[in-house]
């Protein structure tokens, strides 16, 4: 078994304490920085950052090795332009073609016992609107479904064939947005949100949730989704607490097929939500 940790640790230094004393093996992290002292830097294994000084941007989604029970081949990020104009270019082995680097990081897994899968951080960031997108109706000024969609294409590279079940691939992260939002929800760009949801089916991806009893439901039931939701709370905001909680805006996904070895649960009561405002998420990969 392999245990994976997805969590937006916001920037902060504690949540790296607390992934260490979790005998975790993998870390999928959105808004991470560098980790704050060499003594934990020691312990674990970020990979590169190169491509964190050409895009001159604070916090990244991240690959961390946690344990010598696995190895972690990660992909660098390049430019899709870089790949090739007019004519059909592969990348290497080693190389991934995304879109914005601020937005997805991806690595292959090496378990000392199983068989290797591919998993990939993933963080739809804020984007403010085009100028003259404000001369239209709405109250919007930014928008996370773009950096979503961006991620989306940018994991299709990893799929032939979304039909067969030989890949296996486990997708995860904060995507900004709310599953299954009422239409009438006013903070759910909705439908533009749930076209995230299905184009991950449409490209062969199960939806694994967390979802209820696999994590704690907000209480009082959030206004933007259905009575009947099985969203789990994994975000607070500046005016909220984990105890109020109220949205789920952190999932995650599996290739079909490989989904059917993934469990997960979002580690999201009070006693044990983290350092930061997302919740931590719990992924469990069997042989």
């Amino acid at each position: 078994m392999i245990t994976v940790v997805c969590w937006n640790i916001a920037g902060r230094k504690q949540p790296w304490e607390e992934l260490l004393e979790m005998d975790a093996d993998v870390a999928l992290l959105q808004e991470a920085g560098l980790p704050p002292s060499k003594r934990i830097a020691d312990r674990v294994d970020i990979g590169s950052i190169d491509h964190w000084r050409d895009a001159n941007y604070d916090v990244f989604p991240m690959v961390v090795q946690l344990s010598d029970r696995v190895k972690v081949d990660r992909y660098t990020p390049v430019s899709p332009t870089r790949v090739g104009t007019g004519k059909v270019k592969n990348v290497n082995e080693s190389e991934l073609a995304v879109s914005d680097v601020t937005t997805i990081a991806a690595a292959r897994i090496r378990p000392t016992n199983g068989e290797p899968f591919v998993v990939a951080s993933m963080y739809a960031r804020w984007l403010n609107f085009h100028p003259h997108a404000h001369e239209g109706p709405g109250s919007w000024t930014i928008h996370g479904d773009a950096s979503a969609h961006r991620i989306v294409s940018d994991l299709s590279a990893l799929v032939r064939d979304p039909t067969k079940s030989q890949f296996r691939i486990l997708a995860a992260g904060d995507l900004n947005a709310i599953y299954g939002a009422v239409p009438t929800s006013k903070l759910a760009a909705v439908p533009r949100e749930d076209m995230i949801f299905d184009r991950m089916e449409a490209l062969g991806f199960e939806f694994l949730g967390p979802q209820a009893p696999n994590g704690r439901q907000a209480d009082p039931p959030s206004r933007d989704v259905p009575s009947a939701t099985k969203n789990v709370a994994t975000y607070h905001t500046t005016r909220q607490k984990p105890t109020t909680a109220a949205n789920q805006l952190d999932y995650v996904f599996a290739s079909r097929g490989f989904h059917e070895s993934v469990r997960t649960r979002a580690l999201n009561e009070v006693d044990e939500w983290g350092s930061s405002d997302h919740c931590r998420i719990l992924i469990e990969v069997g042989e």
